[in-house]
């Protein structure tokens, strides 16, 4: 009886995909931290944790403002968003420990961000990263997504740099690694335009964990990239300092920024891709 009703689930499944997006759907919302649409403000819509939009500047962390480096605008992929008009020291910035999650001892996460710009015509001379994981210190770990600053065009990248001792003891120079010294997803030619919207999502799986294998995927409009893999992934960050941080020398658009709380899957990061109206659809 168990198989016969087993069958039948996974037939209707097959037969009616609406089903199966709605279940993916579902398990979206479940595992969701994390949401800023952008929609009324800088703060988040929904989180786990702190909602605060904060910004750091010379006389500490304060609540973010809108001013001449970045504005909210109406025009986002869905309703409201953001946009870095221009290179400059205004990065907004989430913390807390429901936001991300991180453990020391086994962490698993997705991220998902949409972007527009045209990377080789709007981003000035270095490198961008439109987001980036920090946290007490970048030689005990950085995660980011990040545009090369000489290649032209700009070459885009996920990376995972675990502590500094397990992937780079010899101190060589990021710009002049080969790919298979980065632990990183590296890509020549990434779709981005400013006619369009790109869809990232990066997802990390068994971070900090001795007993499984590590692994990071990143995704473009649905499409796995690639994956870091064989790599020791081990972070060394105090959890109580770890930050979510966007804009890091970024100009161009920026909307829906969701967190959730483990790697999703293939079928879930196209579900992501394909709801009408944004993450706001998966939580109350």
């Amino acid at each position: 009886m168990k198989h016969s009703l087993l069958t039948a689930s996974l037939l209707t499944t097959l037969l009616l995909p609406g089903a199966a997006f709605a279940q993916n759907a579902a398990a979206l919302g479940q595992a969701l931290t994390f949401h800023a649409s952008f929609d009324k403000g800088f703060d988040a819509d929904f989180s786990r944790g702190d909602k605060a939009a904060l910004a750091r500047t010379k006389q500490g962390t304060v609540p973010l403002a809108a001013n001449d480096e970045l504005k909210l605008v109406p025009d986002g992929r869905f309703g409201g968003g953001l946009h870095f008009t221009k290179k400059g020291g205004t990065q907004p910035r989430f913390k807390g420990a429901g936001v991300l999650g991180y453990n020391d001892k086994n962490w698993s996460a997705s991220v998902s961000v949409w972007l527009r710009l045209d990377p080789d015509k709007d981003l000035a001379p270095g490198y961008c990263d439109p987001l980036q994981i920090v946290g007490d210190d970048t030689k005990k770990g950085f995660i980011f997504l990040e545009w090369s600053k000489d290649e032209s065009p700009r070459h885009f990248r996920f990376a995972i740099r675990p502590k500094i001792e397990l992937w780079n003891p010899s101190g060589l120079d990021w710009a002049k690694m080969t790919d298979a010294q980065r632990p990183a997803v590296n890509l020549r030619r990434a779709p981005f335009s400013r006619e369009a919207w790109t869809h990232a999502v990066f997802t990390m799986a068994n971070i900090n964990d001795k007993a499984k294998k590590p692994v990071g995927r990143l995704y473009l409009n649905a499409k796995l990239m690639g994956s870091i893999e064989n790599w020791d992934l081990t972070l060394g960050w105090n959890p109580d300092a770890v930050q979510l941080v966007l804009g890091a020398s970024y100009v161009g658009h920026l909307d829906d920024l969701a967190v959730f709380n483990r790697a999703l899957t293939d079928a879930e990061v196209k579900t992501l891709n394909g709801l009408k109206t944004g993450v706001r659809a998966l939580h109350p």
